[in-house]
Order: structure tokens, then sequence, then C-alpha cells
């Protein structure tokens, strides 16, 4: 499916985002192979926009968005999954096959397409630790098999030692022993701590060494402050809440205060998880 000029304020969590020329949502592996062949376009690969801004002056190029590559099977004890397939989904798919270890995805509201990009992480685990491989495929509509050395792996990083390629599978071996928590109890735990059902984009900024982002814009009392309709939420500092339709503009603006103030405060530079294009 192919449209033009979209608005991807309804494609980010955080519900702002200017316009992309061409907005394509492939069916298909095969249908990206065909549709990237024949596209000269710069692209962009997106999940759930969980974790992303676009910009108020848009995306001259084309979004992909993979939401409906998104199969899941199982055959001994090896998962195969689709980049679209939201990480809620796999955990609850890991707990009915008597897997162990996926339990932590459940509370980070995103796609395994997103995860396998910034090495999703919570409760002190991190997605990269699962990966046997992984399908990529690039701009020309190649696809490839790579595996975790292909990668410079670290602290919400995967850095591709191939260019120009993109997400498209995963293949994911869950060993681990059971967990302590439940997936309600990690559930539980995350909305006690978080802004869940607002618009937001999960946490701004990684940890620096040791460090929490959060503590340190809770410590600069910036809890709370707002520029235009985005505001630090009070629940949890390291959340930037779009509290009345602010403009992508608005949420990079208070991002750079964060950064100015904390910086001003303790020395140390934030550094965004939140991708912005």
């Amino acid at each position: 499916m192919l449209r033009y000029n979209e608005s991807m304020a309804s494609h980010c969590s955080l519900r702002t985002g200017g316009m992309t020329d061409e907005f394509y949502i492939p069916e298909s592996i095969q249908t990206l192979v065909e549709f990237l062949r024949k596209n000269i376009k710069p692209v962009l690969f997106v999940g759930l926009g969980s974790n992303l801004l676009i910009r108020d002056q848009g995306f001259k190029g084309v979004v992909i968005k993979l939401t409906q590559l998104n199969s899941l099977t199982i055959k001994n004890s090896v998962i195969n999954i689709g980049a679209g397939t939201t990480l809620a989904k796999l955990s609850r798919f890991t707990s009915t096959n008597n897997l162990h270890g996926a339990e932590f995805l459940s509370a980070i509201p995103g796609t395994v397409g997103g995860a396998l990009a910034m090495n999703a992480g919570a409760f002190g685990f991190e997605f990269w630790q699962f990966i046997n491989s992984v399908q990529t495929i690039n701009t020309s509509g190649e696809v490839y098999q790579r595996y975790p050395n292909d990668f410079d792996i670290g602290y919400r990083q995967a850095i591709p030692k191939h260019k120009d390629e993109y997400f498209i599978s995963a293949e994911l071996i869950f060993n681990h022993e059971k967990s302590k928590q439940s997936i309600k109890q990690l559930l539980t735990q995350r909305n006690a701590s978080q802004p869940i059902g607002l618009p937001s984009c999960g946490s701004v900024f990684k940890n620096p060494d040791n460090h929490f982002a959060a503590q340190l814009i809770e410590q600069s009392n910036l809890k709370g402050f707002c520029i235009g309709g985005a505001c630090i939420s009070n629940k949890h500092a390291n959340f930037i809440i779009n509290n009345n339709n602010a403009s992508a503009s608005d949420v990079e603006n208070l991002i750079s205060h964060i950064q100015q103030t904390v910086k001003s405060n303790f020395n140390i530079d934030l550094e965004t998880e939140l991708k912005i294009i």
C-alpha cells in the first residue's frame, strides 16, 4: 500500500511530526523487495514509531512501515520472527511456549526491528543477548543473512558493518531459567513508574556512565517543565509527554533545554535514545 503526503504524527507514539512524501506498507518481504528494486528515493524504515521524531519539515523520501512483516514461528525452540512484530507479542509467545528470558520485552513498546536497531533493554536484559541471526535488506532490494559479529553491539546500539541494510526478520533463542518476575509483575512495575497511556516516546535519553538520566533531570528541577505543548513527565523525568498538540520543534527544543541544563549543573552530556529525523 503506497500513499502520498502522509502525516507522520499518527505513525509516531509522540503523536507529532512532519509529512513524508511517500508512505509504504509492504505486505511481505517479496513485495518489499520488488518495491525497493524500483525505488530511487531516500528511505526511512519504521515500526510503531515509539522511538522516533520526524521534524516538522518532514521527510523528503519514502517511509516504509514494516508492521505487516509480523510472522512468528517456532521450531526446535528457535523462534523466527518478522521485524514488524511487537515485542509484547513476542514476550507472550515465548511464555506460551514455555521459553524464558523474553519477559522484559513486555515492558518495551516497540517492534522487533526497532529492538534490533537500538539493542533495546530493560530490567537488566538486552535484546541482542538472544539473537542467533538476522535477515536484512538493502536499498536495492537484496536480502542478506547476518550474524551478531556483523554488528558493533553496545548499550542502545547495534551498528551494522554493512551500509544501507535494514532489519526484516530475526532468529532468536530463549534458553534462560524462569524469571523470578512474571510478565504481569513487570508490567505492573512499569505502569507504576512510567506515564503509560499518554503520547510519549519512552525514555528520551540514554543513561550516562554511572548515572541515571531521569535522576539528573529531576535533580535539575525540570519535572513538569514545558516548552509549547511538550512537557517533562511529572511521573518519570526521562519521559517527554505531548501534553497539548506539541510540534516536533517543541519536543526538540525541550530536549535541547534539558541537555543544556544538565550540562550546566553536572557537566554531563545527555545523549538521546530518541531518533530525530
